[in-house]
């Protein structure tokens, strides 16, 4: 069973989509083809090539329905072992890209990490240390369906039994949540959404922090603060800071007033 971390992170630009979708407490799942990433979300795996034990125990599974998704049924009655490998090869290669070209065309990807200190994360994502980077709480929903990517040097393998019988989906599946060792320093998790462009509407709650990059500009930060003063009382903020020892970014909380309480208070001019 997989672990889901406590809190995830989700690094956003600061710009109007972005005051958008946190007054409007969006997840926006966007398609997979504006990745960045050529690879991501369209991997074509290493189709493992079935010996003649696996080749004769798929010809037994499609004999043995009465429908047959694949082929003719003469085909699977007249047709050698190695003839029939063939064909299996080529219908499950065939198979596998219409399965992610649908997907890359139809679903909707929502991207998360566990860490909020990267330093490579705040300059590709993070607005170049000028944007946020929002906390949330997993135990609320979209979460309780969420994926880790995997990390690997190579392509992944998949079977003709896998991915023509569905003996296991979940290895077809994971083909979306995979991702060459080189995107490792994300540590990513993955929400998904049957339809790309779909807005997610969260409750408040589960933004549980907001941490502003190291070279946001007051107004920026304040901006974000009064548009959750009035729908978030939990909400914590966080100030980042360039380590003058170390190359890493240092967060410090800091308690947000509005200017006229300020004011009211005797604390502002």
């Amino acid at each position: 069973m997989i672990k889901i971390p406590g809190r995830l992170y989700k690094y956003e630009t600061l710009n109007a989509r972005t005051l958008q979708n946190i007054k409007g407490q969006i997840l926006y799942f966007g398609s997979p083809l504006g990745f960045n990433d050529p690879y991501d979300c369209a991997l074509r795996p290493n189709i493992v090539t079935p010996n003649d034990d696996v080749v004769e125990a798929v010809r037994a599974a499609y004999l043995a329905q009465e429908r047959l998704t694949t082929g003719h049924p003469h085909e699977f009655l007249t047709k050698t072992t190695q003839e029939l490998r063939e064909m299996l090869l080529r219908a499950a290669d065939s198979e596998t890209r219409k399965y992610t070209d649908a997907f890359l065309h139809s679903r909707g990807v929502t991207c998360f990490t566990e860490k909020n200190d990267d330093l490579l994360m705040w300059s590709h994502y993070g607005g170049t240390y000028k944007g946020v980077c929002l906390e949330f709480d997993t135990s609320t929903a979209p979460f309780e369906k969420i994926s880790p990517v995997r990390y690997s040097q190579s392509l992944p393998d998949l079977h003709v039994s896998e991915i023509l019988l569905g003996h296991n989906l979940e290895q077809v599946w994971q083909l979306f949540c995979t991702k060459s060792e080189s995107w490792s320093y994300e540590r990513e998790w993955r929400a998904f959404h049957e339809v790309a462009g779909t807005q997610y509407i969260y409750p408040s709650e589960a933004l549980t922090g907001v941490y502003f990059g190291p070279d946001i500009d007051n107004e920026s930060l304040e901006i974000v603060c009064l548009i959750l003063a009035g729908q978030n009382e939990t909400v914590r903020y966080y100030k980042g800071e360039r380590s003058t020892t170390e190359f890493r970014v240092e967060f410090k909380e800091f308690t947000y007033t509005p200017y006229l309480q300020a004011k009211k208070q005797g604390d502002a001019p």
